[in-house]
């Protein structure tokens, strides 16, 4: 069997995403890194900052698309460093809620600023319209991956 001419565009989309995830990591690092973060804890810290609410590991862990034992030992480590705090959460005795600290909300403040500086950097000159474009097409293909039946078996 042979790729379709769409399958085949997909596995070169693949792993130009495999490449551009590992760069945004090691800048996500070069951004962090005065903070005393890294990529994996501004991803979770960050996924309860746009939440706007206390999140528990479960729900971190679907809304970033990571394991729940991975976002635990990431939560311990912000925790440990005095970027979260943990509070009881009156829905589930177990699942502790996940909370910023004043340390974490100030420095999500100065990655934002960072963040913001590079981004705009990095796409200027490029047409919004096909930035857009490209994003509709991950989340499609993100559906579609959760959705699929292959990746079951």
């Amino acid at each position: 069997m042979e790729h379709t001419p769409e399958a085949a565009a997909f596995t070169n989309l693949i792993l130009e995403v495999f490449r551009l995830n590992g760069k945004l990591l090691s800048e996500g690092d070069r951004l962090t890194k005065p903070t005393g973060l890294t990529s994996a804890r501004w991803q979770v810290l960050g996924a309860i900052d746009i939440a706007g609410h206390s999140l528990t590991v479960p729900q971190i862990s679907r809304r970033i698309g990571s394991s729940r034992q991975a976002v635990q030992r990431i939560v311990n480590d912000l925790e440990r460093l005095g970027f979260v705090a943990t509070k009881t959460n009156p829905d589930h005795a177990r699942a502790k809620l996940i909370e910023p600290t004043a340390t974490g909300n100030q420095a999500l403040s100065r990655i934002r600023i960072k963040q913001l500086e590079w981004s705009n950097d990095l796409v200027r000159g490029m047409d919004a319209d096909r930035l857009n474009e490209a994003f509709k097409v991950m989340k499609e293909l993100l559906s579609r991956c959760e959705n699929s039946k292959l990746t079951e078996q």
